[in-house]
């Protein structure tokens, strides 16, 4: 379940609430009872790298298969001297 964050309006508490996606949100501050304020936090979710599953975890097989179609590309805008 995901964590939202909360900010009160009245005594500017920030809160931490764990709730389902089909829970309304709070709209109560249950410090002093004033006004929620829904707060849009950055994710810890983080890609990075090179890519994605091909890149990272093809098999060896795709690997060579990668290779080959990168190499086949070079070549084909070469003549036969080697030459454009």
């Amino acid at each position: 379940m995901p964590i939202y964050e909360y900010l009160c309006l009245k005594c500017n508490k920030e809160l931490e609430v764990v709730q389902k996606f089909s829970d309304e949100p709070l709209t109560t501050c249950p410090e002093c009872g004033g006004q929620l304020k829904k707060l849009i936090s950055s994710s810890s979710f983080i890609l990075k790298g090179s890519g994605w599953y091909i890149t990272d975890y093809a098999s060896k097989d795709r690997k060579k298969a990668m290779e080959a179609e990168k190499n086949a590309g070079k070549s084909e805008g070469k003549t036969e001297s080697g030459k454009k």
